[in-house]
């Protein structure tokens, strides 16, 4: 009987979350989302770099 009262108070216990977040779960999204968005902007600034340096990729004029 001890056995039992010892598991079920152990199974009670086990339901407490073991870490607490400073922010709901959707702050992590809005957080990953912003990430995306911010790194999404640098690759977009970095259009027609090659056709700027033109002069770089014509091998037969000098």
């Amino acid at each position: 009987m001890k056995f039992l009262a010892l598991v079920f108070m152990n199974a009670e216990e086990a339901h407490e979350p073991a870490v607490t977040y400073p922010f709901p779960a959707f702050v992590f999204g809005a957080i990953a989302m912003a990430l995306f968005i911010a790194l999404a902007f640098v690759t977009w600034s970095y259009r027609d770099v090659a056709n700027r340096h033109s002069h770089k990729s014509d091998k037969g004029s000098h």
